[in-house]
């Protein structure tokens, strides 16, 4: 009996850590936004922007459901390209409903923000009490950048190794948000080799998938560009990441993937100079000082430049194993933040819902 036993353990232990992934949330089409609310506070990282509602965004056309010949639908989102806008510019920050502790996320981009001086779009998880609980950022740049920025934040001392096996380039291994500098307030950064992973590249690829997966080992992340074909069993609703080869980013070392990271938000947003795209320092190095000295004085005099600045999204979809759950809809009175990366230190707001 006792043999038995352990080998009835052994499955169990076996079946969690192979068993497959079941698709528990589907966010597409016509009911994409009733999964997602949206936020319409001032912007955190004091961004030169006006997040809006859903009715205005709506009116306003920020937000659509685009219809194809196939029958298919596609969830437009993004920023005001038509007007002169002094007091910062209208755009759309949304937050999903549920939070999830581990599992895979897969999204298929028809088109994401294109580069534009002054912009700073991000597609992201984040956890409650920033940074006790992370922030992964699985697509974000800023300005006239050429390649995707990867970054984990955490609250806990959390440090990568530089052994992992990936396409990216990391280039900060310290994700610990409460480190002093150098070493911490940064987050921990894979940037992309891939060119057509991000903005203009991938738009003109025609699009791709991103894949990124959180497991109590590490948290890796995927891109698929639609130009050199999109995995069988993503398309088939069976994916396998043992399948995929290397990711662009692989963040794994000394760091507690189930403490540091925990009922994680997924959010959209695209907002305008703050705390990083604006900074003095960035903005100067960068070609767009050539044509305004402020970021703010661009954004609000140049609409036409935003013309791309927009989500397009055929579907986002969220995989789990057995023993992974989502925690159903989020609590009112959860903080609301959006951190600064990389390149300068985060700072608080106060608690409010969203």
């Amino acid at each position: 009996m006792a043999v038995i036993a352990r080998a009835l353990l052994a499955c169990s232990l076996f079946g969690s850590t192979f068993a497959s992934y079941s698709l528990v949330d589907n966010f597409e089409g016509s009911t994409f936004f009733s999964n997602f609310d949206f936020f319409t506070g001032g912007d955190p990282t004091h961004g030169f922007v006006k997040y809006v509602g859903e009715e205005e965004a709506r009116s306003a056309g920020l937000i659509e459901i685009e219809s194809r010949y196939d029958g298919s639908q596609v969830v437009r989102m993004g920023a005001d390209h038509k007007h002169v806008t002094p007091d910062g510019r209208p755009s759309v920050r949304v937050s999903s409903k549920k939070s999830y502790n581990q599992g895979l996320w897969i999204i298929d981009f028809e088109h994401v923000p294109g580069a534009a001086c002054g912009i700073w779009p991000a597609y992201w998880l984040l956890g409650p009490n920033w940074p006790t609980n992370g922030e992964v950022d699985i697509y974000e740049g800023i300005n006239l950048d050429i390649s995707n920025t990867m970054t984990l934040h955490t609250g806990h001392n959390c440090t990568l190794s530089n052994e992992s096996k990936y396409t990216g380039r990391l280039t900060t291994p310290y994700c610990d948000q409460n480190a002093p500098p150098p070493l911490g307030g940064n987050g921990c950064t894979i940037k992309a080799d891939d060119p057509t992973s991000y903005n203009g590249g991938l738009n003109i690829a025609g699009g791709g998938v991103y894949a990124t997966e959180w497991t109590t080992e590490d948290i890796k992340i995927w891109f698929f560009p639609r130009i050199a074909g999109i995995p069988s069993d993503i398309r088939q609703g069976s994916p396998d990441p043992a399948n995929w080869g290397t990711p662009a980013a692989l963040f794994a070392g000394n760091c507690s993937f189930t403490e540091s990271f925990k009922d994680m938000q997924i959010i959209f947003d695209i907002t305008f100079c703050g705390d990083w795209a604006g900074k003095p320092e960035i903005w100067e190095e960068s070609p767009c000082s050539e044509v305004t000295s402020e970021c703010k004085t661009f954004v609000e005099n140049f609409p036409h430049a935003f013309k791309e600045a927009y989500w397009a999204i055929r579907y986002l979809n969220v995989y789990q194993k057995p023993a992974d759950a989502p925690l159903g809809s989020k609590l009112h009175g959860q903080w609301k933040h959006r951190r600064s990366p990389h390149h300068h230190q985060h700072q608080h707001i106060d608690n409010q819902g969203r």
